[in-house]
């Protein structure tokens, strides 16, 4: 299913561009085709051995977040010389990232992976985890992406509710070390924000809706003028060309399918993203050896995916590499549950 959904999807987006084929449209189609086959290599590499390949990913994925983290902390108060200008972006820390909303989507999922480590790890992993949340927390709410602090603030509730229902033993543990973790974001959130230059700037963005959401061609207003063009354009009107019709880009992944890819693209990233979350429900409770990587992989994929309705997501890396290893992590629990009837479903 995976592999049919991306190759009509790409199909679509083929087909959409032919007639404005120029410029960069076919960067834009060639990047599609590659974030493709990026997903279908990391599902098929997760299927097979999949304790120590997610362990390393994880791990690999981690290391990179934190060096990307520290960066945008860096930038952002000047500790190294000329990094404010390298590291910032209108006063926004995106660190090795051309954009900050996309750091703070990036560090979604070592923040998730983190902060399962300082719940459920021996004291002195704990300790290290929980130095690295704090400087992944610390980027992300730099980075002022509002769509980051709410992902990030929802998918960690849905990931410890899951844990303790999985792991009823630990419950204690994970209830009072939540609220630890807790207060110690709540107590740097407090620090970062004394200063004028980040209180003053959270305070601007902290609005649910900015100037640019509202009107009749804000990003809220071109989502339903968009959604009509739509049904007009079967075919789609080709990559990279709503901003011959509105002001900005579509700000909407879903949107955005139909737009380049017509009809075709826009079924196809629909169901590719419905079925993946299906599917990856259905295994969550699955009582297998690599059970806390999946439920880390699986809610952060969810909260990435969500984040596509208001921001154009279907070219970030990480998100195919979140849909990659959903399929493949599902994969193996369903192989794993094979051999192990006996341990379908935990206690």
């Amino acid at each position: 299913m995976l592999i049919a959904l991306l190759l009509m999807l790409n199909l679509g987006y083929t087909i959409a561009a032919i007639p404005v084929f120029e410029d960069k449209i076919p960067t834009w189609i060639a990047t599609s085709w590659y974030l493709a086959v990026t997903a279908i290599f990391f599902a098929m590499v997760l299927a097979d051995d999949t304790a120590n390949r997610i362990d390393y990913l994880l791990r690999g994925y981690v290391v990179g977040a934190i060096i990307a983290a520290s960066a945008a902390v860096a930038g952002y108060f000047g500790l190294v010389p000329g990094g404010h200008d390298l590291l910032t972006l209108y006063g926004r820390a995106r660190g090795t990232f051309k954009d900050p909303n996309v750091l703070g989507a990036f560090l979604l999922l070592p923040a998730l992976v983190t902060l399962q480590s300082v719940l459920t790890e021996r004291f002195g992993k704990a300790v290290r985890s929980a130095l690295a949340f704090l400087i992944i927390s610390m980027a992300i709410l730099l980075s002022f992406s509002r769509a980051a602090w709410g992902t990030l603030a929802l998918s960690s509730i849905v990931m410890i509710a899951l844990m303790l229902l999985i792991n009823r033993s630990q419950r204690p543990r994970i209830i009072l070390l939540t609220c630890l973790a807790g207060a110690g974001v709540v107590l740097l959130i407090s620090i970062l924000l004394s200063l004028d230059s980040v209180g003053d700037l959270f305070k601007e963005r902290a609005t649910l809706a900015q100037g640019y959401d509202s009107g009749r061609f804000g990003r809220f207003g071109r989502y339903s003028l968009g959604a009509q063009m739509a049904l007009e354009y079967p075919l789609g009107i080709g990559p990279l060309q709503f901003t011959r019709f509105f002001p900005e880009d579509t700000h909407n992944s879903f949107l955005n399918a139909f737009m380049s890819g017509g009809w075709l693209s826009g079924a196809c990233y629909l169901a590719l993203i419905s079925t993946t979350i299906i599917y990856g429900a259905r295994h969550m409770f699955a009582d297998v050896p690599w059970r806390a990587a999946y439920l880390a992989v699986f809610t952060a994929f969810f909260a990435t995916a969500a984040e596509g309705f208001i921001i154009d997501t279907d070219h970030w890396r990480h998100l195919f590499l979140l849909l990659g290893a959903t399929w493949g992590l599902i994969a193996a629990n369903r192989m794993h549950m094979a051999k192990h009837p006996a341990t379908l479903r935990s206690g």
